[in-house]
């Protein structure tokens, strides 16, 4: 793509020099001569980089330099006068001037200025086509499954998203509670914002308080240098806080705070930092049964649990098992640069008969191993794993009316119908989490 240049000058002789320098440089170069014209030629096209003069018949190119940036961001403006001074060079570079040159004293600073400025607008416009890359991979869109339980999660998810409200994603591990998170996240108001996610669980009670809020110099020993932590990182976008049932209690509380007032406390620090952050946590265990035993705080329980989500196991959505086969397929397939243009039906039939207890994770795991052993284009039983190879059909369950399952499949229906379907107070009237009152939905083929 050939890079575009404006040049702005009232002064034709100049410009037309500079035009055929410029020119030599294999760019496509436009011609202004005042700040009128300027304006009109980017309203019909956009351009890399803008040299402006400061002085024009009908304006100033210092003053003209944020209007033209409100048009065309990313574009680079160099500046050029006759008469340079300090004021006017110090204004340039507040209102945006990618730089500030004298004319006849700065000449052979010209094309090297070109190319360093076009340097940083390939720079930008990589960062943002990264930025859209990363976004668009973390939208409902590319939550893929037709499952009811899949389905009822997004809608949840896409309306809770419009809000500022605090959301606990309940599900087991793998079940793609980050990309929920990251999703709500993007699907805000706080979209242009960061998105920092932390597992509470891979880090000691010490290091988690230092990588949530952060410390002064002198904290403790080694901290030579202050640390800025996640809770201030995510100032006015949102921190994901995966695995919260592992924070210990003392610091449960250093979290209530930041809820309940919007400030906390870095480690060793008297004075309290406030933030606008949202927080989403998650979370593969009961903290209904946490708080009974006294591993979690139930203030903070009931301030997180503002709107839960939960997340389906694989198991509980067999149907979208090939689904996600095929897509997971056509991933590793250009990852790994094979080709791979069927399926068989038996290595579709073993993964839908599996347990699964890893979830998508597994699945992925298992599928990208598939690839790698494949010598020719067709995935079959032979690249599955030997216990997968050989695993029986999963047996249904014939319920009777002698069967303890009949009694409590029948019991929860009925208090299902009593809630009009709504499973959070079902769940708490039968004294059981969400989790499992999701599972023995499924499991027993509730009319929910």
């Amino acid at each position: 793509m050939i890079n575009k240049i404006l040049i702005v000058d009232d002064e034709i002789k100049l410009r037309k020099l500079l035009t055929r320098i410029i020119s030599l440089e294999g760019v496509e170069v436009t011609e202004a001569g005042t700040c009128k014209e300027a304006i009109q030629a980017v309203q019909k096209q956009n351009f890399d980089v803008i040299f402006c003069d400061v002085k024009l018949p009908d304006g100033n190119g210092v003053d003209m330099i944020a209007e033209l940036k409100k048009k065309q961001p990313n574009t680079e403006i160099i500046l050029l006068t006759a008469y340079g001074n300090i004021k006017d060079g110090v204004q340039a570079m507040k209102n945006g001037a990618f730089d500030y040159i004298t004319k006849g004293d700065d000449n052979d600073k010209i094309i090297p200025l070109l190319h360093r400025a076009l340097e940083k607008v390939q720079l930008k416009l990589r960062i943002q086509q990264l930025e859209k890359l990363v976004t668009d991979q973390f939208t409902f869109d590319n939550i893929l499954g037709e499952s009811p339980l899949l389905k009822k999660a997004i809608e949840l998810a896409k309306k809770v998203s419009e809000t500022d409200a605090t959301v606990l994603l309940l599900g087991n591990t793998g079940t793609g509670k980050e990309i929920f998170a990251h999703a709500i996240h993007n699907n805000s108001k706080r979209a242009c914002k960061s998105f920092v996610a932390l597992n509470c669980s891979a880090f000691s009670r010490d290091l988690l308080e230092s990588e949530i809020f952060g410390y002064r110099v002198g904290a403790f020993t080694g901290a030579i240098k202050e640390k800025r932590g996640l809770m201030e990182e995510a100032n006015g976008g949102t921190i994901f806080l995966d695995e919260i049932g592992e924070m210990p209690v003392d610091l449960q509380s250093k979290l209530l705070r930041v809820l309940e007032n919007g400030e906390f406390l870095k480690v060793g620090d008297t004075k309290p930092i406030k933030v606008d952050v949202r927080i989403i946590s998650a979370t593969n265990r009961n903290l209904e049964e946490e708080v009974k035993k006294g591993s979690f705080r139930e203030d903070l329980y009931y301030r997180l649990n503002v709107f839960t989500i939960y997340l389906p196991t694989l198991a509980e959505r067999k149907k979208d098992i090939a689904l996600l086969t095929r897509h997971y397929v056509n991933f590793f397939s250009v990852k790994m640069n094979k080709l791979i243009n069927k399926i068989d039906d038996g290595f579709i039939q073993q993964l839908e008969q599996h347990t699964w207890k890893g979830n998508i994770r597994e699945l992925k795991n298992i599928i990208e191993r598939a690839i790698i052993l494949t010598d020719d284009d067709c995935l079959s039983v032979q690249q599955l794993p030997v216990d997968l190879q050989n695993e029986p059909p999963v047996p249904h369950n014939h319920l009777s009316a002698f069967d303890l399952a009949s009694v409590e499949k029948l019991h929860i229906q009925r208090v299902m119908n009593y809630t009009s379907g709504n499973k959070t107070e079902a769940a708490r009237l039968l004294n059981i989490g969400l989790t499992t009152l999701y599972r023995k939905i499924e499991e027993y083929k509730i009319e929910a």
